[in-house]
């Protein structure tokens, strides 16, 4: 049975796009009861100044609970050099930073042009490599722009190019707009791994603004993708990239992936009650996706372990 790894990122790239902030022992009680029902990869914050984005202030204090958690892969987002800083001081397993392939994007995400970033790029994979903290870049934007529009795929291609040589050990295809169809993955996915090699780019973050998510992630599986973000509820997007919202739904892309006879090692009925708690602290925030009182199909069981 092939294993598929589903990282969680509604702890921060859902966190992130409302305007509630969810107190830390909330945060703390959805990190643990994911965990225990079998997810092992959370992204549980992120560094970024807390004048900017107060949901996410407590990200240090998140990481440190977290890390105590057996068996969680615990990573953050950084937006430059400082907050890969702080990650290192938190300790963190992973970090990731988000490299825009639209330029207007980028400028008005973390203020920095592409030689800009490319260079921060390489300055956190210094600091990444000597305390052996996994460094991952995404590239946001990559099927298209709110902004700039049309994102052209070799300029995706060459800027992948310039991310590894800078430092990356991953990379991650983003649709921070929710503008990919299932030919566009495919395509790009080939193109990008023919560039910097299938090791590389082994991570899709997708976005479900448009209904194409999961049809997305179906077109990754067949281009050799292993490892794909969601958020719980499908909350999230991105505040800084006009309408992009949507994350694709963590319970209903395990459901999937486990009724296609795939592995995620995930308990998808106690998967389900961490919906409970999201909503209890965020009250008033609509969790999307999938419907608990439908309840699983009778031979949900016998489908998985086919």
């Amino acid at each position: 049975m092939t294993a598929i790894l589903v990282s969680e990122v509604g702890t921060r790239d859902g966190l992130q796009s409302i305007q509630s902030v969810m107190p830390i022992e909330a945060k703390k009680a959805w990190i643990q009861a994911e965990a225990e029902a079998g997810v092992r990869e959370i992204e549980v914050g992120s560094f970024v100044p807390p004048a900017l984005l107060p949901q996410l202030a407590d990200t240090a204090q998140v990481v440190a609970f977290a890390k105590t958690i057996p068996g969680l892969n615990v990573v953050t987002l950084v937006p430059n050099a400082m907050g890969a800083a702080r990650a290192v001081e938190a300790g963190v397993h992973g970090m990731s930073i988000p490299f825009s392939m639209s330029e207007t994007h980028s400028i008005k995400n973390v203020r920095k042009d592409h030689r800009a970033m490319i260079a921060e790029i390489r300055i956190i994979a210094e600091m990444a490599e000597a305390v052996g903290i996994h460094f991952a870049v995404g590239l946001s934007t990559a099927f298209g722009c709110t902004i700039e529009g049309h994102v052209p795929e070799d300029q995706v291609v060459r800027l992948a190019e310039a991310a590894v040589e800078a430092g990356a050990q991953e990379l991650s295809l983003s649709d921070t707009t929710g503008y990919a169809d299932p030919a566009q993955v495919k395509r790009l996915t080939r193109k990008v791994q023919a560039a910097v090699g299938k090791q590389y780019l082994t991570t899709l973050h997708l976005h479900n603004t448009r209904g194409l998510g999961l049809a997305n992630v179906l077109a990754g599986l067949e281009e050799g993708i292993t490892t794909f973000d969601a958020s719980l509820g499908g909350i999230g997007g991105c505040p800084f990239a006009p309408g992009a919202s949507g994350n694709i739904v963590t319970e209903d892309l395990v459901f999937m992936l486990q009724a296609m006879g795939l592995d995620t090692g995930i308990d998808l009925e106690r998967l389900l009650k961490v919906r409970e708690i999201v909503a209890a602290a965020l009250p008033g925030e609509e969790l999307y996706g999938f419907t608990p009182d439908a309840g699983l199909p009778l031979d949900f069981a016998q489908r998985k372990s086919a």
